[in-house]
């Protein structure tokens, strides 16, 4: 009987849809469960061995763990583990490969930034609502040559964003990372700090993991210091801006715009008050789900599988080797 393989929360169909699994079907018996898996029987989770975790769609704990008991590798997409619970999976000698190798999403994430400043600045989306209810709104935008982008955070989307806003928009970038070693200023950016970053930007953009250091760093006090006018970008974790505040100075005015794909809690409330302000664009965390990314998320799930069933994956592969 060959071992299985369990996919979760793969909404899309894209991970299925993916030819890379042909080269492991003589060796594992692959199966997209289509519920959640806390509704799915222990029967049909038992002979569980393998796992793909689709981003942090599903927890990861105990009680999951408890429903697979044979489970010995959870293939886990992207780069973060935050939603495994890795001291119960090192208990039950489970191990956690991540998809480090993932490229697509530095492509995906920084061109939704640029959507989202371009749409700000231009007013092309407060415009579109006007004329769909009937209008010929007056409406005067602002370029994004020679105005300053301040990034916060220079991994590896954050830099990228740095690069195209340099070369591609003409802009004047400043940037800042809470770990400031190794991050030099450049012809591309110059390195600043916080305060001075968030008092003269024109446009905000987030690129930071969410830690304990990050969450609500963008809260009230610092919300203040932004230049009037200004517009912030998150692509990153709703968690790190403090949105009650960030409402409050978009009401008053303070700030010309924001841009949000990443909500402290997901999905957004249907009452959520940015639901009805006009100068925020919203989407629903979509700046890595384009198709690039799961084909590439599929690619690596696959490719990991089959060296584990060889013997030859890599412990740098591996969160917990």
């Amino acid at each position: 009987m060959k071992p299985q393989l369990l996919v979760l929360d793969d909404w899309e169909g894209l991970i299925q849809k993916s030819s890379c699994w042909d080269r492991l079907k003589n060796r594992v018996e692959i199966n997209f469960l289509k519920q959640p898996i806390e509704q799915t029987s222990d029967f049909e989770l038992e002979q569980t061995q393998f796992l793909v975790a689709l981003r942090e769609r599903t927890a990861l704990n105990e009680q999951v763990f408890r429903k697979l008991p044979n489970l010995r590798l959870v293939l886990q997409t992207g780069a973060h583990a935050y939603h495994i619970d890795t001291e119960a999976a090192r208990r039950r000698n489970i191990r956690i490969a991540l998809g480090n190798q993932v490229k697509a999403p530095l492509v995906s994430v920084p061109e939704l930034v640029f959507a989202f400043a371009l749409g700000l600045m231009h007013k092309v989306y407060e415009g579109n609502r006007a004329m769909q209810n009937g209008d010929w709104p007056l409406l005067t935008g602002r370029t994004l040559s020679n105005r300053r982008l301040g990034i916060i955070g220079l991994g590896r989307h954050g830099s990228r964003v740095a690069l195209i806003a340099s070369t591609t928009f003409n802009m004047d970038v400043v940037a800042w990372n809470r770990k400031q070693n190794g991050y030099q200023s450049t012809q591309v950016f110059k390195r600043v700090s916080l305060d001075e970053l968030l008092q003269s930007s024109d446009i905000v953009t987030i690129h930071l993991r969410l830690s304990e250091e990050s969450s609500g760093l963008i809260n009230e006090e610092r919300l203040a210091k932004m230049k009037p006018g200004a517009v912030l970008i998150n692509t990153s974790r709703g968690a790190i801006v403090d949105e009650n505040a960030l409402m409050e100075a978009l009401k008053k005015g303070r700030l010309a715009g924001a841009g949000l794909d990443v909500f402290s809690d997901e999905p957004l409330a249907k009452d959520s008050p940015l639901r009805t302000l006009n100068n925020v664009i919203l989407s629903p965390h979509i700046g890595w789900t384009v198709e690039e990314v799961f084909e590439e998320f599929a690619k690596i799930a696959s490719t990991q599988l089959g060296e584990y069933l060889n013997g030859t994956l890599a412990p740098s592969e591996l969160l917990n080797a």
